[in-house]
């Protein structure tokens, strides 16, 4: 049998901690597959006036908004999630919480603009690029109940540029959008 290296076994124990911790993710496992939250439904959460929520909007259950508009065919929008707030915010040691610094969930959520549904069938990778070689990376975007994600660090204060390549078996699209961390 195979074993798996330390760092290996870290990342995914980090990993499966993350997901644990965020709001929604065993919900969306519920029937309804949103956690008894409807379309439409945004208590708490700040609009405009045409009843959307406002961009670069942020709750630590759904992240800061980084990104609406269209990735090929598809209506986008882009989701970063401070692990590290997360964490705190569950409840775990600081010294837990403290292994998430400068990581975040990137969530990417796409819908069929006809039938307003979310999009099936569809992968993806995000290429993230920082203000140094050193906080740039390529990551997957790999399924996750309503919305496609990856975990990207985002090591250092600066301007981040996401350029994501989304694909399903008859559909390709892409965007770039950028985000700053302070």
């Amino acid at each position: 049998m195979r074993t798996i290296g330390k760092a290996v076994r870290t990342a995914a124990c980090g990993t499966a901690l993350a997901l644990m911790a965020l709001p929604g993710i065993s919900a969306a496992a519920e029937q309804g597959g949103m956690g008894g939250i409807q379309h439409g439904d945004h208590a708490g959460m700040e609009m405009d006036d045409q009843g959307k929520m406002k961009a670069g909007d942020h709750d630590t259950k759904n992240g800061e908004k980084i990104f609406s508009g269209k990735v090929g065919p598809w209506t986008g929008e882009a989701r970063l999630i401070d692990m590290k707030a997360q964490m705190e915010q569950s409840g775990v040691s600081a010294k837990t919480a403290a292994k998430f610094a400068g990581k975040r969930h990137l969530m990417l959520f796409l819908t069929d603009p006809a039938s307003g549904k979310p999009a099936a069938g569809v992968a993806g990778k995000v290429v993230v690029t920082g203000p140094d070689s050193a906080s740039s990376s390529k990551v997957t975007l790999v399924v996750m109940g309503e919305h496609i994600g990856a975990d990207v660090g985002l090591p250092t204060p600066g301007k981040y540029t996401f350029k994501a390549e989304i694909e399903s078996a008859d559909k390709k699209g892409s965007a770039t959008f950028s985000y700053t961390l302070k």
